[in-house]
């Protein structure tokens, strides 16, 4: 356990722009040519397996998610590298579907650290790439997803020449770093897309489409869109998982009876995207037969993204971190979690300063709309142990601000946030415990210690390193 964490020391050790709130984001702090001589030292191992690229705001974890898992059925040795984690820092870097062990973390550092202190001024972020890089390499690994960190154009990842570029749904969100406008953010986001390489889009808002469209006519790159080129059809959905069929341009025959277990209709965009790559591989001979299609998704696995903990009362935990995804949140409770007469709902909310708290919160406060859920009856902030985590005291008064008679209590940590949900709330109440993927964690964290059962054997959440105790091997 020692050894394992101080690999993550020295990771993190390394300048880590995830723990920060404001920083300069430009091509002189995020330098490209730091990764591609860390990569040159380290013989290029990016050049040893093929990849595909998602970018994006919201989906690009599912949709990434989705592909890999699309290419593990189809029989390929498969990598895939996310961030950030929900666990365990491991589920960064997986092969074949398997979170990295602890030993080969330690030792792939030991390899790698001679070229990762030779490059002046390395991140934190471009270590982990390098490293992922490498492991994917040494396991001979066939194709890798590989889901932008942040932005773009500047980011550590593109230094890969992939065989489709994705960009999944673009909404506001680091916007002191990104811009302030869909244009600006789509153009940090467009910067993946590479000379001749086919690219394919979530739906768009028109502002951030004309430039995703712009990008690709400069660049002589094809774009499929969903929505327009590729369209989708649910038919049946419940808490469990939703089934659809998918139609591709031209008259391309479609893809009938396909699932997934990931909620809400934004994730049937995410699934329509991840079908529109897997097509893309194929057209260029890639054998990515129907069957994993159907395979893949139906298997595919992302926790804390509309997650059922519990159904009396009902507990749903959702990474929403921004406006649009607490709108399709709530857009969610209302298609799957309906609201009885009985039933109220507790939100249970904490968040990293940086976000848009005020568009967040107003999307579970503000009158009910023709679609959404009815507003929080409850609201109790908290915070995690992150180090953006924003002062609980302040997301009261931004409670307050908004919705002034709704009862609010304010918690110093998720434990007792979770406490005080469950005495409130009767068996048919809902509690939503939502605003950042740490505080989802340690939700998850929290249940797993009372409700074991909920989760399977190999649950990431049995790898938990968020409390800061590492999980021995």
């Amino acid at each position: 356990m020692g050894r394992y964490q101080d690999a993550l020391d020295y990771i993190f050790g390394y300048v880590n722009y995830e723990k920060k709130a404001r920083y300069p984001y430009d091509a002189a702090t995020f330098d490209l040519s730091r990764m591609v001589q860390v990569l040159d030292l380290l013989g290029r191992p990016h050049d040893k397996f093929r990849s595909v690229h998602i970018a994006g705001t919201k989906g690009k974890g599912s949709t990434s998610a989705m592909v890999e898992s699309m290419l593990s059925a189809a029989g390929f040795r498969t990598g895939l590298f996310t961030s950030p984690h929900l666990h365990s820092f491991r589920e960064r870097i997986r092969v074949g579907r398997e979170l990295m062990s602890k030993a080969d973390l330690v030792n792939l550092l030991e390899r790698c650290r001679p070229a990762i202190e030779a490059v002046e001024g390395i991140t934190a972020f471009e270590v982990m790439t390098a490293m992922a890089f490498q492991y994917f390499a040494e396991q001979q690994v066939e194709w890798a997803v590989v889901e932008v960190g942040l932005g773009g154009r500047l980011d550590a990842t593109n230094v890969v020449h992939p065989a489709v570029c994705a960009i999944t749904s673009l909404s506001y969100d680091h916007v002191e770093l990104l811009g302030h406008t869909l244009s600006l953010i789509a153009f940090e986001k467009a910067g993946i897309i590479k000379k001749g390489v086919p690219v394919v889009s979530s739906p768009q808002e028109p502002e951030a489409m004309a430039v995703i469209e712009r990008v690709c006519k400069d660049t002589g790159a094809t774009l499929t869109v969903v929505g327009r080129d590729w369209t989708w059809q649910q038919h049946g959905a419940d808490i469990t998982g939703q089934t659809f069929t998918v139609r591709g341009p031209g008259g391309a025959p479609e893809l009938a009876d396909l699932r997934i277990p990931l909620l809400g209709e934004h994730q049937l965009d995410n699934a329509t995207a991840a079908v529109a790559i897997a097509q893309q591989l194929r057209d260029a001979g890639v054998d990515v037969p129907d069957r994993a299609i159907q395979g893949g998704l139906a298997h595919a696995r992302w926790p804390g993204r509309f997650e059922l903990l519990s159904r009396s009362p009902m507990l749903v935990v959702d990474s929403a971190h921004n406006e649009n995804s607490a709108h399709k949140l709530r857009a969610a409770l209302a298609n799957y979690v309906p609201r009885p007469p009985r039933r109220q709902l507790c939100l249970v909310f904490g968040a990293s300063s940086d976000k848009d708290i005020d568009g967040m919160l107003e999307q579970f406060l503000r009158p009910q709309s023709e679609t959404g859920y009815p507003p929080a009856d409850k609201v109790i902030v908290t915070k995690s142990g992150h180090p953006r985590s924003a002062e609980p005291a302040e997301l009261a008064d931004l409670v307050r601000s908004i919705s002034p008679r709704t009862p609010i209590s304010v918690q110093p940590d998720l434990s007792s946030a979770l406490r005080e949900a469950l005495a409130w709330a009767g068996e048919h109440d809902l509690i939503c415990i939502t605003g950042s993927i740490f505080v989802v964690a340690q939700a998850r964290r929290e249940w797993a210690a009372h409700h074991p059962e909920v989760f399977p054997a190999d649950d990431w959440v049995w790898q938990d390193e968020t409390s800061g105790q590492v999980v021995p091997d």
